[in-house]
């Protein structure tokens, strides 16, 4: 089973983190939550990894909608987006595919949500390569 939209973009780290902000921002997400996985791992373990950053994003209609369908969804919220660095400068831009819920659940319901924000998750990550 396939569980992240992914692409792979030309650009720095930095200069994609916040290209995929904005993206985000374009198909009306809001990032709740950013995790600077390098940073916590050498705070917490000592471990060095490549830059990388799970950013939370959300989109409250369709956050709604998905709780309204299936009460325990939140565990699969918010929609967690990574930006890590690849090899040779390039970087790669990982999401959670909102399939993945209708597949864990088996809920139907979720189906017109999750394809929702495919599209729009979908839309970001291709609005990278422009």
């Amino acid at each position: 089973m396939t569980y992240t939209v992914t692409t792979t973009v030309d650009r720095p780290f930095d200069e994609t983190l916040e290209a995929v902000r904005a993206a985000l921002a374009d198909q009306g997400f809001g990032i709740l939550t950013e995790i600077d996985l390098a940073a916590t791992l050498r705070a917490k373990i000592g471990a060095e990894i490549p830059p990388q950053v799970i950013l939370g994003a959300c989109r409250p209609p369709l956050a709604h909608a998905a709780v309204q369908a299936e009460a325990s969804i939140g565990v699969l919220l918010p929609c967690n987006v990574v930006v890590r660095a690849g090899d040779d400068g390039r970087t790669v831009v990982d999401a959670m595919d909102p399939d993945a819920m209708v597949t864990v659940t088996g809920n139907e319901a979720l189906a017109e949500v999750a394809a929702d924000a495919r599209t729009r998750i979908s839309a970001a990550l291709a609005s990278l390569d422009s």
